[in-house]
């Protein structure tokens, strides 16, 4: 089961794009939830007529440090497998600019939750004119800012704007990974982190081929750990569940 055309027939005549793009983010929140250590907990947040999104978000309930999905290895607790991802594509010392863009996120202080990561799956809204992807954009350099892990997904085929080129212009860098033509459809998992009193920008991208199946990219939820963003498998059992051809 390749990756498919969901913009062009025959598919968009069988099936719309609305309705795998609201899907998508609960499954992949169903793939997470095998590698999420318990103190992780992940939950899908689709805004209507923008975007979909998979945010990760920490409580503070267990010791720092702590990455067992039982209480302690030591007393019968199963300890979380370590997943070690490929070398980043992107690692350029440089600053997150403020974007000028808010974003209200209401968590439950009570639990301490905090946000460490997000996956955002393009839709083609946020392609379809200059000021929704200078939106776009602001949004994830700002969540970058915050030290918020940040995974770009976009199968859209019916525009040819690549926003992780635009977010990389906005932080003045630039990716060698996308060569002259940037392609339009790409998967990207970026981050910005400290590195011995630098601040580094690292980034792990992937261009998407009809045909050929989606990568695995980290997800990052601290400096030193992260979990493998299956997009492969979510994208296929996504389709499953739909009945997509």
């Amino acid at each position: 089961m390749p990756l498919r055309d969901h913009f062009r027939p025959p598919l968009d005549d069988i099936t719309a794009w609305e309705g795998f793009h609201g899907q998508w983010p609960a499954v992949i929140v169903q793939k997470l939830g095998k590698w999420l250590p318990s103190r992780y907990v992940a939950a899908p947040r689709v805004h209507s007529g923008s975007y979909g999104e998979v945010d990760v978000a920490t409580y503070d309930t267990e010791a720092a440090g702590s990455l067992f999905s039982g209480t302690d290895p030591g007393n019968g607790g199963v300890a979380t497998a370590v997943w070690a991802p490929a070398r980043p594509t992107l690692a350029v010392e440089t600053d997150v600019p403020d974007s000028g863009d808010c974003e209200v996120r209401v968590f439950d202080a009570r639990r301490g939750r905090r946000l460490v990561a997000a996956v955002e799956i393009v839709s083609p809204a946020n392609k379809d004119r200059p000021e929704n992807r200078r939106l776009f954009v602001a949004r994830c350099a700002a969540l970058l800012q915050q030290r918020v892990a940040v995974a770009i997904v976009d199968l859209v085929t019916v525009r040819d704007f690549n926003l992780y080129a635009d977010l990389l212009e906005l932080l003045g860098q630039s990716d060698p990974a996308l060569g002259r033509e940037p392609p339009p459809l790409y998967a990207v998992s970026c981050r910005w982190r400290l590195l011995d009193q630098e601040r580094l920008l690292e980034a792990w991208h992937s261009p998407l081929t009809f045909g050929e199946p989606l990568p695995t990219l980290p997800l990052w939820l601290t400096d030193t750990f992260a979990v493998p963003l299956e997009l492969e498998e979510s994208y296929q059992q996504t389709c499953r569940d739909l009945r997509i051809p």
